[in-house]
């Protein structure tokens, strides 16, 4: 498949305020737009004059001419997502309201809206009348995909505190009953710096620690529950840096959250006219995901903050999320971050002659019959093994063969992982538990991780979109998987192939000490060597071993393309 021309940036709009000094508004929307490498167009609601240290004075422009702004933009420059932000009169929120319900209804496919409910300041004061409110909410909600009201914000919409992570769910669910599709309600004000003296320590106060709520209405329409879908409710926890260069924090978020849907909403597009445009990661971006990278995104900012003036810096615009320190992971729970890690494992790159973990093998295999597994033990270079099960439902036939197998590899010396079918090997005594998203969930649920925990049991999660890597980075598993990273055909997948560019992004987002293992259409050496030189410590196969008229000789050139880059001709 021939490498596909480069796309045009795609077009986010802001609708918000000036900050003309430069760290909030438009301005920080239009930094956070550009570094996700989208096309940021503005209408301003209102200027303001102001600098770090305060504001001294705010015009705002007749409502009549919010609208020809919009009505000139849309005309040439067509939106893939819109950010609104501050909208300080009843007239503004109504303007914005007409003509969210023209382009929704005149546009396929329809621009996601992120809105930012610019109500009260950091500080805690009030920016909007409350007449300006209820014509938010009456107006704007409606078409509302995401909404990213902070503590204080939130209280105002509900028109109550937020003591405790209960409340902060049970707010999440009522502002979802307003109208809006999504909401996170973001943790940068921690429950515990509020004035009550009962306030609820819990969450957002966990030492070290940021996190968010975020609740979504819509349903996955392509499978079954995932933990990252956010129909359940799900915290977003990363590293928490206390700086006072936070300004502009959530117009920035907001903006970002816009682009990354942007940039999955061109993805699809362009791919159903052409392949050649395939990066799954990309294409699966719905709101978690951008939520996650947003978040990513304004954790590296506050971390490299600094001042510019007398008063707060604003928030530093870096780059598309490349780090594992910024990148935040997923959990049920906020009150005990991080989660207890699963049985720890290194690669061979990480290994030294002091490692005491397990190495991950460079290759393992996925097979789905005894006989397989049997070959395989026997074969030199083959360290681990996966079974993969997909013939039999029956609870004491699965546990049956996985026992068998087991002996078998224990015998041999290799270790064996069963694929989802948690229960059998934790009875058998196998090495470790490979998951997929949907299974994570049913694990969860059957209170399988604590068991797996118990029994010293390893664990590797698959991880095909940014939430999903949110979520298996929240439970601290054995090693992460991620694919498939070219087509296949000995699974049907419900993502695009990644290409070797997400292998490179995921390399960044996984911490090193990590294994980090790609599937999917790896059918040679030579595929494997890219896998390699992308930043992949082991790849999983299937076609390359088991279709091989040589297994031996495949598994020997597998584990030398893995292990220095050389392929057999």
């Amino acid at each position: 498949m021939s490498a596909a021309p480069s796309l045009p940036p795609p077009i986010v709009y802001t609708i918000a305020g000036s900050d003309s000094g430069g760290g909030a508004g438009i301005q920080a929307d239009l930094h956070a737009i550009h570094f996700f490498k989208c096309h940021g167009c503005s209408a301003i609601t209102c200027l303001t004059a102001q600098n770090s240290c305060g504001v001294t004075a705010v015009h705002a422009p007749p409502a009549s001419f919010l609208t020809t702004q919009l009505q000139t933009l849309v005309q040439d420059l067509p939106p893939r997502a819109i950010k609104i932000g501050m909208l300080g009169t009843r007239e503004l929120a109504e303007t914005v309201g007409e003509f969210l319900q023209n382009i929704t209804s005149t546009t396929t496919p329809k621009p996601w809206i992120v809105l930012d409910p610019v109500m009260i300041s950091t500080s805690g004061h009030k920016l909007i009348d409350d007449e300006a409110t209820q014509a938010m909410i009456k107006c704007v909600f409606p078409f509302t995909d995401v909404l990213t009201p902070n503590k204080y914000e939130a209280e105002a919409l509900l028109q109550r505190k937020l003591h405790s992570p209960e409340d902060v769910e049970q707010g999440a669910k009522d502002l979802l009953a307003m109208g809006v599709k999504s909401v996170l309600i973001k943790g940068g004000h921690s429950l515990e710096e509020g004035n009550e003296s009962t306030v609820n320590t819990d969450v957002n106060g966990t030492a070290g620690f940021a996190q968010d709520y975020f609740l979504s209405s819509i349903p996955r329409s392509d499978g079954e529950e995932r933990l990252c879908d956010g129909t359940r409710g799900v915290w977003l926890c990363s590293n928490r840096y206390d700086s006072e260069h936070t300004h502009g924090t959530g117009c920035t978020l907001s903006s970002a959250i816009a682009s990354a849907l942007a940039l999955g909403q061109q993805r699809r597009d362009v791919v159903e006219m052409n392949e050649a445009y395939a990066e799954g990661a990309t294409s699966a971006i719905c709101p978690i995901d951008a939520c996650c990278l947003a978040k990513a995104y304004v954790t590296a900012g506050i971390a490299q903050g600094h001042g510019l003036g007398k008063g707060p810096g604003p928030v530093v615009h870096t780059e598309f999320p490349a780090s594992y320190r910024y990148f935040p992971t997923i959990s049920l729970d906020p009150n005990v971050p991080p989660a207890p890690a699963f049985r720890p494992m290194t690669s061979h790159g990480n290994a030294t002659s002091a490692t005491d973990e397990p190495i991950l093998g460079r290759i393992l295999p996925i097979v789905d019959t005894v006989e397989w597994v049997e070959k395989l033990a026997k074969t030199p270079g083959i360290t681990d093994i996966q079974l993969r099960i997909k013939d039999e439902t029956d609870p004491d036939r699965i546990l049956e063969r996985v026992q068998k197998c087991q002996k078998m590899c224990k015998d041999a010396n290799v270790r064996l992982w069963i694929n989802d079918f948690w229960k059998a090997a934790v009875d058998a005594g196998c090495f470790g538990v490979h998951v997929g998203q949907e299974d994570l969930v049913k694990c969860i649920d059957e209170g399988g991780l604590e068991v797996l925990r118990k029994n010293n049991v390893a664990l590797g999660v698959s991880t095909h979109s940014y939430g999903e890597l949110a979520a298996a980075l929240g439970v601290n598993p054995s090693y992460i998987s991620m694919g498939p990273v070219f087509g296949t055909t000995s699974k049907e997948v419900a993502f695009d192939p990644q290409g070797l560019s997400t292998v490179h992004k995921w390399r960044q987002l996984i911490p090193p000490s990590t294994p980090f293992v790609t599937i999917g259409g790896i059918s040679d050496s030579a595929k494997a060597k890219l896998n390699k030189e992308s930043g992949a410590d082991c790849v999983a196969v299937i076609g390359a071993v088991t279709q091989s008229d040589d297994v031996a000789a495949a598994v020997c050139e597998l584990n030398n393309a893995m292990n220095n880059g050389n392929v057999s001709a």
